[in-house]
């Protein structure tokens, strides 16, 4: 029997977890604050989130009382590549070039950008 892989974080997960990726293991409020910038969701919702997102096993808890500190309990590159895979596989047809390929076209890519691509496909053909 196939396993059936959970599904990735929520556009409003990923938001999250940005600012604690970014910031740091964080109570609700710094959260919901660095958050206001993009949104005008209520502080009682963001509480709601991160608790289901706790639940999830998405971030970890510690803390007794009414100041518990967040933090992410998967890692941003593990993130990424679950949300790349998704994606990969709904949109592309699991094909790496044609994802690779919309990728490169979407968005001006810098000379510094380049060159660790082709660093990473040299690595990859072993070159």
């Amino acid at each position: 029997m196939a396993r059936h892989k959970s599904p990735g974080p929520t556009d409003r997960e990923l938001a999250i977890l940005s600012v604690l990726w970014q910031h740091g293991p964080s109570t609700v409020r710094a959260v919901h604050e660095a958050l206001q910038d993009d949104s005008e969701t209520g502080y009682t919702t963001t509480l709601k989130l991160m608790q289901i997102m706790a639940e999830k096993g998405l971030l970890s808890r510690e803390g007794a009382g009414r100041s518990h500190i967040y933090t992410p309990a998967i890692s941003q590159e593990r993130t990424q590549k679950q949300v790349v895979g998704e994606m990969l596989e709904k949109v592309f047809a699991g094909s790496a070039e044609k994802l690779v390929m919309r990728a490169l076209s979407a968005k001006q890519v810098s000379a510094q950008e380049l060159k660790r691509i082709r660093a990473m496909l040299d690595k990859i053909e072993g070159t």
